[in-house]
């Protein structure tokens, strides 16, 4: 199971296709330019468990560079493209890259970094190179197309949040396994969603998403084509599942809704019939738009429920759904406890944080205080989230981990905004809450107590919104602004943010859209 098998028994066949620009990356081409790659990082001095990271837009090239990570025994970090230099410069010093790899497309991150990140032993550009990049591409024409005498499974390492706000590493130790072994995720495909080297296998996300990036790996392992959208559209997504005969996909709840929202002629129009499986996760999938799915797309939606931790795995059906509506699957690789805040076990029906038990380890880089948070005293792991069992063992969320937004699929925690809202002089008190969106599930909102109250308007709004837009990525921004005299405080500090989110949430049984 390795793009390098493939290459052999089919090395014609694409590997990847751009569904815009139509490029294609065959499984020869993936493993001659992954060696040369991989021989690259190895005449640079990485060894087995040293770091790169990319900041890189859907491209073929990403595959080229993580599957050269991989077969070198490194870690490897997809940073997300719409940060601004300050936070990639943050996730690479924290990761301790010795590689960074971005494009001419991203040159206001790299040139954002170019005096930045003095750990960093070279800088590489896909594309026309900026000063102070190495062109990619002719760094790896002068490097041999041959396999590394020393081949070692390597990982991805993805950011999650920190308790300060900062996004923290999800580590997974290197595994010993021969370089090719079947790994969970390749055999999740294979066994439970039936993909085989004649499947197609749709990817409409960014690539420096966890889920994208994984599942499209395991993609290769199995010889599968994998076809990447530049970007997410509507149209083109359902013309991409006819054109390409698509018959694996993975979405989040907002795309759906933006396909559903098309006019029923261009619903209409596309042959989808070659779908056999519809892949969602990311975020909760609120029940009239799944409703809708199964009824335009037929029995293919497949649901899960998982973290980058990997300490468990929950999934259902079309079918299990339609009996458990509003249910993320039954855990399938561990054993789900429901705990209260002193770590006793609750009955079914009864909401309390969501622990899984079982043998996957894992650890936040550089924080050892987040991972011990992440553990009870049985010893099980959680991610944080909040909700219950019912009485045939299917789960269902209630609540978002550390009061962490999810947009669109995209994660979001609040604390960095508030770090950056409250340095402003006008600002005297800030909690940033998840609110609903029809579009997005989440957007963000800020309530802010001001120093001087009479201040209060919508042009003072737009200036907090501003003053953030300058200092973080602009999903990370407060949509909207509201204020209030007092914010919920406990004397000794503690800010009760479900009082504020329950006036914007009302009388909802979750509040996860």
């Amino acid at each position: 199971m390795h793009p390098s098998i493939h290459a052999q028994s089919h090395p014609d066949k694409p590997a990847c296709i751009m569904a815009g620009s139509g490029r294609t990356l065959s499984y020869r081409e993936l493993d001659e330019r992954s060696n040369q790659a991989a021989q690259l990082f190895r005449s640079l001095g990485l060894r087995r468990g040293d770091h790169i990271a990319l900041c890189l837009e859907n491209h073929e090239e990403f595959y080229v560079i993580c599957w050269a990570a991989q077969r070198s025994g490194l870690y490897f970090t997809t940073i997300s493209t719409r940060l601004t230099p300050p936070e990639v410069e943050y996730i690479v010093n924290d990761c301790d890259a010795k590689v960074f790899v971005t494009s001419t497309q991203k040159q206001e991150i790299a040139q954002g970094l170019s005096d930045l990140c003095p750990n960093l032993l070279a800088r590489y550009m896909v594309g026309e190179p900026l000063s102070g990049y190495e062109d990619w591409k002719d760094a790896l024409a002068g490097q041999p197309k041959t396999p590394l005498e020393d081949e070692s499974e390597g990982a991805p390492m993805v950011y999650s949040s920190g308790t300060t706000g900062r996004p923290k590493g999800v580590k997974h130790a290197l595994s010993e396994a021969p370089l090719g072994s079947p790994n969970p995720l390749s055999e999740v495909l294979r066994v439970l969603y039936g993909a085989d080297e004649d499947s197609i296998y749709l990817s409409p996300a960014p690539l420096y998403h966890a889920a994208p990036l994984n599942y499209t790996l395991g993609c290769h392992r199995l010889g599968l084509t994998v076809v990447v959208m530049e970007n997410f559209d509507a149209i083109e997504s359902l013309a991409a599942i006819e054109k390409f005969k698509v018959t694996h996909s993975q979405w989040v709840p907002t795309m759906f809704v933006r396909m559903l929202k098309l006019p029923e002629e261009e619903r209409a129009h596309f042959d989808l019939s070659s779908l056999k499986v519809a892949i969602h996760a990311a975020a909760p999938c609120p029940i009239p738009v799944k409703e809708a799915m199964i009824e335009w797309w037929g029995p293919v939606i497949y649901e899960y429920y998982a973290g980058s931790e990997g300490n468990g795995f929950c999934a259902l059906n079309s079918e299990e759904w339609l009996e458990h509506k509003g249910s993320v699957g039954r855990p399938l690789t561990a054993i789900a406890h429901i705990l209260d805040d002193d770590f006793n076990e609750l009955p079914t029906r009864k909401a309390g944080t969501i622990y899984f038990e079982s043998e996957a380890t894992f650890e936040y880089h550089n924080s050892p205080e987040k991972t011990a948070d992440s553990r009870s005293p049985q010893g099980y792991t959680t991610l944080g989230d909040i909700g219950y069992l019912d009485e045939d063992g299917f789960l269902y969320l209630t609540d978002r981990k550390a009061h962490m937004i999810i947009s669109g699929g995209v994660n979001i925690y609040p604390q960095e905004t508030e770090n950056i809202l409250i340095t402003n002089p006008k600002v005297a008190d800030v909690a940033v809450i998840g609110v609903p969106n029809e579009d997005f599930g989440e957007e963000v909102k800020a309530v802010v107590q001001l120093m001087d109250p009479s201040q209060a308007s919508d042009e003072l709004a737009q200036e907090l919104i501003d003053f953030c837009r300058e200092k973080i990525a602009a999903i990370k921004c407060p949509r909207s602004v509201d204020f209030e005299e007092e914010l919920p405080r406990h004397p000794t500090g503690k800010l009760y943010k479900r009082l504020l989110r329950d006036r914007y949430w009302g009388n909802k049984n979750s509040r996860i859209v």
